[in-house]
């Protein structure tokens, strides 16, 4: 009969130091402990084990086996679901409290982070929440890192070890002028369009979408101008300088100068885009994680 594995949550956070900086004097400084205490927590981890995490090479650092990555992986989750265990035997009861991280895509940030985070303060006033904004890689990669546990994504482009559940549905719209014309018309084709010049959001993924959606109504776009900032989109067009898809619609018609913004809801049948929420499949989310999916839910649904 094999002995059971004998080490300690200290020894697997020292391991964890290591193999995400790739050095013990990074991990030990880190930590605030001496280069060989972790040294020595980490390789008796792996006599314990029975398996090489780490490879140690002389003044290049750690690299981690092919073991080690899948041990890193199950340990992220197993330390966040640790953590919670021991603040739920100190609340002994009360509501949920500690840290949660999320993600979110950074052009729906503006739109619903706000109110979610208001209505889950709301309901979990002891949870501290972080934030991470960024594009779809680097939602993608924060899930698999465990930097998040959940992520608010567009359903563009993601790979089969992100699991997503659809909360709502974002139609493509047409973004014109003040004095287009057809900013009176009530709506739009996308033929109508294709000759005059297009402002794209020039984000990853999101690039290659808005150009499918002309392409798929038989059009080239003829892109003028790319920006990464979905209000400098919005600027650009009311400026007059071409116009623009986008999937998210402000409350009001004004851009950061003053100027104004006409939306057309398309006349093309052209599938929505889902808004949905993501996490790294077969990871058990925390308390903290599900309490904050269900505000989403609420909110996003309604």
């Amino acid at each position: 009969m094999a002995k059971d594995a004998n080490f300690t949550l200290v020894q697997l956070r020292y391991f964890l130091a290591a193999a995400e900086l790739g050095s013990m004097t990074a991990a030990a400084q880190r930590i605030n402990v001496s280069q060989s205490a972790v040294s020595t927590a980490v390789t008796h981890l792996e006599r314990e084990l029975g398996v090489q995490l780490l490879i140690r090479r002389h003044a290049k650092g750690l690299s981690l086996t092919g073991a080690g990555e899948r041990f890193l992986h199950e340990l992220r989750g197993f330390l966040t679901h640790a953590d919670e265990l021991a603040e739920s035997a100190r609340s002994l009861g009360s509501d949920l409290f500690g840290e949660l991280a999320v993600g979110c895509f950074q052009t729906l940030a503006p739109f619903y982070l706000p109110r979610l985070l208001r209505q889950f303060a709301e309901s979990h006033p002891a949870v501290r929440i972080e934030v991470h904004e960024g594009d779809t890689p680097a939602m993608q990669e924060s899930l698999r890192t465990g930097e998040c546990e959940l992520a608010l994504l567009y359903d563009l482009d993601l790979d089969a070890d992100i699991e997503r559940e659809v909360l709502a549905m974002a139609p493509p719209y047409a973004l014109v002028p003040e004095g287009h014309r057809l900013a009176d018309s009530g709506s739009a084709r996308l033929a109508d369009l294709a000759e005059e010049p297009m402002i794209l959001l020039d984000l990853p993924v999101s690039r290659d979408y808005f150009q499918s959606v002309v392409a798929k109504a038989g059009g080239e776009p003829r892109v003028r101008h790319r920006t990464k900032s979905y209000e400098t989109v919005r600027a650009l067009v009311a400026a007059g300088h071409g116009w623009a898809l986008l999937n998210q619609r402000p409350a009001h018609d004004r851009t950061y100068d003053g100027a104004r913004v006409v939306d057309l809801p398309l006349a093309d049948h052209l599938p929505a885009l889902p808004l949905v929420l993501a996490k790294l499949r077969g990871v058990r989310l925390t308390g903290r994680a599900q309490a904050f999916a269900a505000v989403c839910r609420e909110a996003l649904r309604a």
